[in-house]
């Protein structure tokens, strides 16, 4: 049995104002491409399909000509779960019909959660692959507000009841196990210990939800995760990964190593896991240092690997401010006008030894580049500024993720 895992293609996701369909086309089709040439049998789509939980139509077409061409594949299972950022409506409309294809869906968490053990056959009807495919857990799925309930009470009880949720698994899969047939768990969640990049939302209130690779029960011989764009094992527990997002989805990513894994189980355990390097066709490229430095970075930059122009964001450190300095960037980005584009121009970090008072004051932060709570978190400073802001921020965080939970259903 041949398993493919990969997550968070956020179908749809703009960066700046910029679409990424070209990306997530390429994707797609090196994907397919990989499901032949590897024989692939199951693939596995750790939650984040689309970016958000209203996609656009591009987005929806991406997905479901995606879905029309792996049927025609060696590929014989295919298992999708939700994630945060996903629409339990949206990716549970067409379950029953994808099922008809081979293909299971699993939007969102349900009273049962047996409705999220799926058996998979073979040819002859025999169990070959046992998944509990657990999608985004909401704070609604897991426990029950308590009034008044502190932030380490309210950070117990998430943990608790991720925890106790995939408990709930262990006596249904051991029959499985017994024969030696291979089980494998799917999540999307922020595990303890991993490495985070600027793109991913706070997945539950601060990020509370952080469970260790100790709390995943043992009987999972694969434990396929999403929500993390960078590649990682957690906990360094081979076992338990997660797969990365396909493409940087922001340039806090441009050194990420995007990849898949791919899964051989024999007699029912993991033998073998081997990581698929995913090409690029657009850089994301990060320009960083004096105005010299950049120039030079910018004049030397070589995309004739890439079949797509990159985007570029510059950072300058400057020691006074320069009045020409824009013009300066435009003459050094126009003789690289079909290989870069400059998506994002952050304002230059002045030396504080020849600031003026008045430029000492920080810099606006763009808005494109900032989270809800970020935002906050700057408006409770500037209000209450001999307050803590932690629980205020904490309630801000939890009622945003009641409205995208009401927006989402």
């Amino acid at each position: 049995m041949r398993v493919l895992h990969t997550s968070d293609w956020h179908l749809g996701q703009r960066l700046v104002t910029l679409e990424r369909t070209e990306e997530h086309q390429h994707f797609l089709d090196w994907l397919l491409q990989t499901i032949e040439r590897e024989q692939v049998d199951t693939l596995l789509m750790a939650g984040d399909v689309f970016d958000t939980g209203a996609p656009s139509n591009t987005a929806l077409k991406l997905y479901y000509d995606f879905l029309r061409k792996v049927c025609d594949t060696c590929c014989r299972h295919i298992v999708f779960i939700g994630g945060n950022h996903d629409s339990v409506s949206t990716l549970n409309a067409p379950k029953d019909l994808l099922a008809c294809m081979n293909i299971r869906v699993v939007g969102g968490a349900t009273p049962d959660p047996l409705d999220e053990l799926i058996v998979l056959n073979d040819a002859a009807g025999k169990p070959e692959l046992v998944v509990c495919a657990v999608p985004f857990l909401r704070d609604r799925d897991i426990r029950l507000s308590v009034p008044g309930e502190s932030y380490e009470e309210r950070e117990i009880r998430i943990k608790q009841g991720i925890a106790d949720h995939y408990a709930q698994f262990v006596p249904h899969v051991q029959p499985y196990k017994n024969q030696n047939i291979p089980v494998v768990a799917m999540g999307h969640l922020f595990a303890a210990g991993g490495t985070a990049s600027e793109s991913e939302k706070e997945i539950h209130v601060g990020n509370l939800g952080q469970i260790g690779a100790a709390q995943f029960p043992a009987e999972f011989g694969y434990v396929a995760l999403g929500h993390l764009h960078r590649p990682q094992k957690v906990n360094n527990t081979n076992h338990i990964r997660y797969s990365g997002s396909p493409i940087p989805l922001s340039f806090s990513e441009v050194t990420d190593n995007k990849v898949v894994f791919i899964l051989d189980f024999e007699a029912g355990k993991l033998a073998e896991l081997r990581e698929l390097d995913i090409p690029v066709c657009r850089k994301l490229v990060r320009f960083k240092g004096d105005l010299e430095k950049v120039k030079q970075q910018i004049a030397v930059y070589d995309n004739s690997s890439y079949t797509l122009p990159a985007w570029a964001e510059i950072q300058l450190e400057l020691d006074t401010p320069l009045p020409d300095l824009n013009q300066q960037l435009d003459e050094v980005l126009q003789l690289k006008k079909d290989e870069l584009h400059l998506l994002i121009n952050r304002p230059p970090i002045i030396s504080k030894e020849r600031q003026t008072l008045e430029q000492q004051i920080q810099e606006e932060a763009d808005l494109h580049t900032l989270k809800e709570s970020d935002v906050f978190l700057k408006r409770c400073e500037s209000a209450f500024p001999e307050t803590d802001p932690t629980e205020l921020v904490a309630s801000f965080s939890e009622l945003l993720e009641l409205m995208r939970q009401e927006v989402e259903s």
